[in-house]
């Protein structure tokens, strides 16, 4: 029941330990594709044993700078939703993650880019009351994707699959090939 209308976007994530745990919580919730955005740093190489072989199953798309991205999230009708602590956020739990949306994570040491947060369409955050105002960022993306599998389960969007059954026999012919 893979969720095609709900995409992560990574920004610059340093650590392929974190881009492989974020995989796994994306194959978990059904999030077929996230693209890794990188224009600073190397493409990570995310290794099938880190991964649980989650890049098996979740495609990933390249894209070496933001704007190329989210220009090619909004030409296909998603909105685009930055994670940030920002004046202007939103927090998760007011936020309609049944519509067609790209999020966005940022590195572990400094977030999003000032550019990612102008391209998005909205800003979110997650809630915290402790001293520390940050999450390990796999584990900020397990929180937000969980939040809107919720939702999704909710409104009965893991019901019925979204693609045609021989679009979904070519899915698994390539994972086959993987």
């Amino acid at each position: 029941m893979r969720q095609f209308d709900l995409q992560l976007i990574l920004e610059e994530i340093h650590d392929p330990h974190n881009v492989s745990a974020i995989l796994r919580t994306c194959d978990a919730v059904g999030v077929q594709n996230v693209s890794l955005v990188y224009n600073v740093n190397k493409f990570p190489k995310v290794s099938r044993i880190s991964s649980a072989s989650a890049k098996k199953w979740v495609d990933i798309l390249r894209f070496s700078s933001i704007e190329d991205c989210v220009n090619h999230y909004h030409q296909n009708g998603y909105k685009v939703i930055a994670t940030a602590i920002t004046k202007n956020s939103f927090d998760i739990y007011q936020v309609d993650f049944t519509d067609k949306v790209a999020i966005i994570l940022g590195n572990e040491h400094f977030g999003v880019t000032q550019k990612a947060l102008e391209l998005s369409d909205a800003c979110i955050s997650i809630p915290m009351k402790g001293m520390v105002q940050s999450l390990n960022v796999s584990v900020a993306a397990s929180v937000v994707l969980y939040e809107a599998y919720r939702q999704r389960m909710n409104a009965g969007m893991y019901q019925k699959s979204k693609i045609e059954k021989s679009e979904l026999d070519k899915m698994i012919d390539l994972w086959c090939e993987k």
